[in-house]
């Protein structure tokens, strides 16, 4: 396989694909997220992943590059990551007993194969009833600051799920078995 790049700032991200073995560099990618809310939340994480990776593929042509974008969706309005202590308690206390979806956008590009996948994976998650002081305690944890929807279902955050619906990597954002599919469908094997 040609040089392999992580277009991501995601220590979660980072940390999965060194759990599979491959071999990467990490290459944040030098972009201001450009949210159109008038998208769908399924193009919209897909433009982001797609934008990310052509932008460090931009000095990276040889490189095969994978980038990805999550956001959480409830009642059709997208949470991204929270901004400070007020805004992660909203995003919690509108999440507290109830379901939501995660959904990851995911782009493989190589320019110099003319290769570019876009693809998305969506998990639901359900949220147990919790308390005003279990949501202050949580945020003052600093856990949800740089994560979308405000939590990180790998960490503290997974006492705040009852449980989900679909893939858990998804959720911690970068769906394993939507990437291992992709991966393999221009022969590349993580197995």
């Amino acid at each position: 396989m040609d040089r392999f790049i992580l277009a991501s700032a995601s220590p979660r991200r980072r940390l999965l694909m060194e759990n599979l073995g491959l071999v990467f560099q990490v290459i944040p990618p030098a972009i201001e997220e450009n949210w159109d809310f008038n998208d769908l939340p399924p193009d919209l994480v897909m433009r982001l992943a797609r934008d990310k990776a052509r932008s460090v593929s931009l000095e990276h042509e040889k490189a095969t590059i994978l980038a990805a974008d999550t956001i959480v969706v409830k009642d059709g309005h997208i949470l991204g990551k929270p901004h400070n202590f007020h805004e992660a308690c909203n995003m919690l206390s509108q999440l507290s007993g109830s379901e939501h979806v995660v959904i990851t956008g995911i782009c493989l590009l190589n320019r110099a194969s003319d290769l570019e996948l876009v693809e998305y994976e969506t998990t639901k998650v359900f949220f147990r009833e919790l308390s005003s002081q279990e949501i202050v305690r949580y945020v003052s944890s600093g856990e949800p600051f740089d994560k979308a929807g405000g939590y990180g279902i790998q960490g503290r955050g997974a006492l705040l799920v009852s449980g989900i619906e679909g893939c858990y990597y998804n959720v911690v954002g970068l769906p394993l078995a939507k990437l291992q599919t992709m991966l393999k469908s221009v022969g590349i094997s993580l197995l």
